[in-house]
């Protein structure tokens, strides 16, 4: 099975299934010498790990993670790295009834489509189970990018259904407002704007007891990014970084900066006006703007990236709904198991690892050519 892989300097590799003893990603790229143990990595596998609340999959998994190679004496060695999440919670029985049934929603029949074959059992390969090993590289590539050029990635909610938040300033949302509330209780919705993050949580909480699911949006920021990263053609930053939140499951859309907005702007409106200002590092460029989000013509401008994905509803449903067999017979299905009402809480630091390992990829790979 092709397509495992992703990034060309700072690259991933990923194995395993929803229902498999456990997810593996091996990390090529990091230099030697970066101090990294599993305290790195912990952070973000215990944001995405599933159980943390109502609103999320109730199936229990520590997501403690083992680095097999690459580390020594809590350094990098620069070869190679290993990281095994294993499987702790598996319910396999709850899907026997269905392996011969089409999931609405899910990929089911495209991987019968294309194998003649699948593993019914949550969605095998192509479940977000495997996004525990993209975050764990992610962290790596977040260690990596803020040793560098103090490169920061921040996620959090942006949207629920109808219910929008209002973010004056994405690129000053620290990670402490998206997980903590006012008070100091867990932020579960991951919504830095309180107000709107109650409303969520109300609507998710509905949603959930009617044994329906409910979309939304994410928006990533990140900060601190120096001028001149990516490629003016085919490896636009603005392409890389779109194929990496494509990549993971239930995102149906992705823009970057005014995004689809542009569309009723006149070009007057929509430029960005270039500043200058004198630095003791000399002279700074920068625009008083940033309808463009942080990358022009494909390479980064130095301004914060930001960039939204818009994430589908839970496709597995306790409620029953019309579907074929695999023989195409007319049936009908109701998913047991354990699964989000929305998705939206986990995906942030799954966007954030896929941003996070772009950004690492293309520094490495601009450093390559002006070193």
């Amino acid at each position: 099975m092709a397509g495992n892989s992703f990034g060309k300097l700072f690259r991933i590799t990923t194995a395993g299934e929803s229902h498999g003893p456990g997810n593996v990603v091996i990390v090529d790229g990091v230099p030697p010498g970066m101090p990294l143990s599993i305290d790195d990595l912990r952070p973000d596998l215990q944001r995405r790990r599933p159980g943390q609340s109502l609103l999320v999959t109730q199936r229990q998994e520590e997501d403690e993670p083992e680095i097999l190679s690459g580390v020594f004496d809590g350094r990098t060695t620069g070869t190679s790295i290993a990281i095994l999440i294993r499987n702790a919670d598996q319910r396999s029985g709850d899907y026997s009834d269905i392996r011969d049934k089409y999931r609405p929603g899910h990929a089911d029949y495209t991987f019968d489509a294309r194998y003649g074959f699948r593993d019914y059992r949550g969605g095998g390969r192509s479940s977000a189970r495997e996004t525990t090993a993209r975050v764990a590289a992610g962290a790596i590539a977040k260690k990596l990018i803020a040793q560098e050029f103090g490169g920061q990635v921040i996620g959090y909610v942006s949207q629920v259904g109808s219910i929008k938040a209002t973010i004056s300033n994405p690129d000053q949302v620290t990670l402490h407002q998206v997980e903590t509330l006012p008070d100091g209780s867990p932020n579960f919705v991951r919504c830095p704007d309180y107000a709107a993050a109650e409303k969520m949580v109300a609507l998710i909480d509905e949603v959930r007891r009617d044994t329906d699911s409910i979309g939304g949006i994410s928006e990533i920021v990140a900060t601190n990014i120096p001028a001149g990263l990516g490629e003016p053609v085919f490896d636009k930053l603005k392409a890389d970084l779109a194929k990496a939140l494509f990549s993971l499951p239930a995102v149906l859309g992705v823009e970057y900066g005014n995004g689809f907005a542009c569309a009723e702007l006149r070009g007057s409106q929509n430029n960005d006006i270039f500043t200058s200002r004198q630095t003791r590092a000399g002279v700074e460029i920068a625009t008083e703007s940033n309808r463009h989000g942080g990358m022009l013509g494909g390479i980064s401008s130095g301004m914060p990236i930001v960039l939204r994905a818009a994430i589908k509803p839970t496709s597995s449903l306790a409620k029953e709904q019309a579907t074929v067999t695999r023989d195409g017979l007319p049936t009908t299905i109701r998913t047991k198991g354990r699964h989000d009402p929305c998705l939206l809480p986990r995906f942030v630091p799954m966007g954030e690892a896929m941003v996070a390992i772009v950004l690492a990829d293309h520094w490495l790979r601009w450093r390559a050519i002006r070193k």
